[in-house]
C-alpha cells in the first residue's frame, strides 16, 4: 500500500470534526514529503481542511453550514501525541475547574515537560507553563495538585481556608501508593511546595511522609503563603506564614 492509499484509508476512518496530525496517521518520517502532497490533494478536493500547518480535520456539514472542530477537540491535539498525554492544563483555568476561583481566564496555561505549547484557538490564547516532571496519564492529577500548592498565594479570589481544606481532602483521599507518588513528584518542585505539602501531610498525621520532605528543605528558609495557624495548624513547624 503506497502512502497516498494508506492516508486515504486512515482518513476515511476518522470522525468528522476530529483534528488529526502526521503523528495521528503514523506517517514514517521518510514519507513526510509524499504525505504532504497527498494531504494537499485531499484539501484541494474538500475531503479535509487544514486548520494550521500539520493539523487537519474532516469538515462536518449541517443545514446551517460547516461546523469547525470544538475548542476541546483542538486543544486535545496539543495535549496528546499518539493517544498519550504530553501536556496538561494548569493555571487559573484549572483552578476554576477545581472550584478554587470564580475567574474564567481567556488565557490558558498548558504545562509540558519538553515542549513550549503556544497557540491561539478561537479567542482562547494558549501559553506555555513548566511541568516539573515528565507528563503521564497517571501523574497528571498529582502534578495539578502540586500546581495548586505552587500557585496558592496568587490564585485569584481564593478563600485560603477553603483552599487548604480542598488540598487536605484530596490528599487524605489518596491511596498509600498515590501519596508516595505525590511526595516523590513534590521533590522536583520548588522548596515552598515541598514545605506546603509537608505541612499538610503532618496535619493529616502522615508523619513519616512529611519528614521525608522536611529533610529536603533548608531549615533557615521561610515560605509565605498567607496561611495562618488557624487555617493550618502545622504552619509553624514548616516556617510557613
Amino acid at each position: 500500500m503506497n502512502i497516498a492509499t494508506s492516508i486515504k484509508y486512515q482518513v476515511d476512518r476518522i470522525n468528522t470534526g476530529k483534528v488529526f496530525t502526521y503523528d495521528s496517521l503514523s506517517i514514517p518520517q521518510n514519507e513526510f514529503s509524499a504525505a504532504a502532497k497527498a494531504l494537499s490533494r485531499m484539501v484541494a478536493r474538500g475531503v479535509i481542511k487544514r486548520y494550521k500547518k500539520g493539523m487537519y480535520y474532516k469538515p462536518k456539514q449541517t443545514i446551517f453550514g460547516e461546523i469547525k472542530p470544538s475548542e476541546e477537540e483542538l486543544l486535545y491535539s496539543y495535549l496528546f501525541e499518539n493517544g498519550e498525554p504530553i501536556a496538561y492544563i494548569t493555571g487559573t483555568r484549572l483552578y476554576n475547574e477545581l472550584g478554587l476561583t470564580t475567574q474564567i481566564p481567556t488565557t490558558l496555561r498548558v504545562a509540558s515537560w519538553d515542549k513550549m505549547i503556544k497557540t491561539k484557538i478561537g479567542n482562547l490564547v494558549v501559553k506555555p507553563a513548566k511541568s516539573y516532571a515528565p507528563v503521564s496519564k497517571e501523574n497528571i492529577p498529582f502534578l495539578q495538585l502540586l500546581d495548586v500548592m505552587k500557585d496558592f498565594k496568587k490564585i485569584p479570589d481564593l478563600d485560603k481556608k477553603k483552599g487548604v481544606d480542598f488540598l487536605k481532602k484530596k490528599i487524605k483521599g489518596l491511596s498509600h501508593t498515590d501519596k508516595i507518588q505525590l511526595v516523590d513528584l513534590a521533590k522536583s518542585y520548588p522548596p515552598k511546595v515541598r514545605a506546603f505539602l509537608g505541612a499538610l501531610l503532618e496535619a493529616l498525621s502522615f508523619k513519616e511522609m512529611s519528614e521525608s520532605l522536611k529533610n529536603t528543605l533548608n531549615y533557615l528558609s521561610n515560605y509565605e503563603f498567607g496561611i495562618s495557624e488557624k487555617i493550618l495548624t502545622t504552619t509553624t513547624n514548616w516556617k510557613i506564614s
